[in-house]
């Protein structure tokens, strides 16, 4: 656990968070400061629309599933990008800005051809999630979300749906048993 959230840190929800933006939810974070706030990106939200139908050119890289994903409820109308490099720690580029590791967001506007940077994969996202200076300290110590190291894979998983219990289950102790919590209690 790392508990103090930084740029490449994931945020996964207590499972009784019960926002429905944020529900079962696991956030990249993509920025934080204490002055400024944070900006991250929801993981695990895929949408049913294919990332050729909006942005054709950078649909031959869409990691799979190869649909935009709703990256948080804040600017749906923004798109965020972040792909994944063939070489660890390349550094800043024309149409690429490293993250951690392998990963850096990429600019859309650019021709996939015209970044000198190469490309693997990416994954495309609408909105983004964000909180104001002190408010997500404030939602982090209500036990509201843990704070966890990100990884590549977590970013760009081939199956979404399942990163939340996974996430929670590879921290072991009493984290892995919360990655078992219902979605309905009554089902229980």
């Amino acid at each position: 656990m790392v508990g103090i959230p930084g740029k490449g840190s994931l945020l996964v929800a207590s499972p009784t968070l019960a926002d429905p933006n944020f529900s079962r939810s696991v956030i990249f974070l993509l920025a934080h400061d204490d002055d400024d706030g944070t900006l991250g990106v929801v993981l695990n939200r895929p949408s049913p629309i294919p990332v050729h139908e909006i942005v054709p050119e950078w649909g031959g890289l869409a990691a799979a599933p190869s649909v935009l994903f709703i990256g948080g409820p804040v600017q749906p109308s923004a798109a965020i990008c972040i792909g994944r490099t063939e070489l660890p720690d390349a550094a800043e580029a024309a149409g690429f800005a490293p993250l951690f590791g392998s990963l850096g967001t990429v600019d859309l506007h650019e021709d996939p051809a015209d970044v000198p940077v190469r490309l693997a994969e990416i994954r495309v996202f609408t909105g983004y999630a964000g909180w104001g200076p002190g408010q997500l300290a404030n939602e982090i110590g209500t036990g509201s979300w843990h704070v966890f190291e990100g990884y590549d894979q977590d970013v760009l998983s081939g199956d979404p749906e399942r990163l939340w219990s996974r996430v929670l289950r590879r921290q072991g102790g009493w984290l892995a048993v919360l990655a078992l919590y219902p979605v309905d209690l009554a089902s229980n």
